[in-house]
């Protein structure tokens, strides 16, 4: 798996712009959860269900086969959980963002979990190349009694090639409903060189932002003080508890140790929350 740290990475050849778009269903069959439905069009596929930890559990991972998205690329990801059924979701590498050349790049992720279902999107880290231009649009729906942590580990130029965000606009919103309600919303728009990136309200001139997000049932307090235990950075890591949304951030300059973070927090509030203790994907470590 390529590193942020790894030799140069350009982006491909000049193309006509893609528009890719996967749709996927999931459905519990007595102990089982199946991938029923897989619908796609354009470059954006999903490798064949995995079970790494029983068949209670299905891990799918998502490929976008082009490893780069272009000014003008849009991708569009819908899933669809059933009632009572659990999904892992993951990617087997670093979403790459590529410079704009005058287009705006999109992805729009649609994640839905019907009564009583688990939904996991633990995608690995995006890198946003200097002069990318990129929409990022995430909605959750979740039923009644459903479960969802997702988490995003964002890499704002690749530092540890010499190369900063030093032109490019990031817009990300994010929305996850309950039953209906909507418990969390985010939308934020960074513009490398305006203050928001140097200001302690903003990245404060991190190049790493990793966000988690869990919601679900309200955790014990004993969970929540066992979160802000993890070894991380001084004064780059916290841990929110709101009702049945905990969020834990850290920024920092490493996608390894936000990936550490990040990770150490799943594993605390994936048992808490769903029951299962955590099983990393193992694509993750390849």
């Amino acid at each position: 798996m390529k590193r942020i740290a790894d030799a140069p990475d350009f982006p491909p050849a000049a193309h006509a712009r893609w528009q890719a778009r996967l749709s996927l269903g999931f459905e519990r069959d007595r102990s089982t959860t199946r991938l029923v439905e897989r619908t796609h069009s354009g470059p954006l596929r999903v490798q064949k269900p995995l079970y790494p930890e029983g068949n209670a559990v299905c891990h799918a991972i998502v490929v976008h086969p082009p490893g780069g998205v272009v000014g003008g690329d849009e991708l569009v990801l819908g899933v669809r959980l059933g009632a009572q059924s659990s999904a892992l979701l993951a990617t087997p590498g670093a979403a790459k963002w590529y410079k704009a050349n005058g287009h705006v790049s999109r992805q729009n992720v649609h994640l839905a979990a019907g009564e009583g279902a688990t939904l996991e999107w633990l995608p690995q880290e995006t890198i946003f190349f200097d002069a990318a231009h990129v929409r990022l649009e995430h909605q959750v729906e979740l039923g009644k009694d459903a479960s969802y942590i997702g988490c995003e580990i964002l890499c704002f130029g690749r530092t540890a090639s010499g190369e900063s965000f030093n032109s490019g606009t990031v817009e990300q919103r994010t929305a996850i409903r309950r039953d209906g309600r909507l418990v969390w919303f985010e939308h934020g728009v960074l513009t490398a060189g305006i203050t928001a990136m140097r200001s302690p309200l903003g990245l404060a001139g991190h190049t790493v932002c990793a966000t988690l997000i869990a919601v679900g049932k309200q955790l014990p307090a004993t969970v929540i003080a066992a979160l802000r235990e993890i070894d991380a950075p001084a004064g780059s890591f916290g841990v929110t508890q709101m009702k049945s949304v905990v969020v834990v951030r850290h920024l920092g300059g490493s996608s390894e140790t936000a990936r550490h973070v990040m990770l150490a927090a799943w594993r605390l509030l994936r048992p808490a929350l769903t029951g299962r203790e955590a099983v990393v994907p193992r694509i993750w470590n390849t």
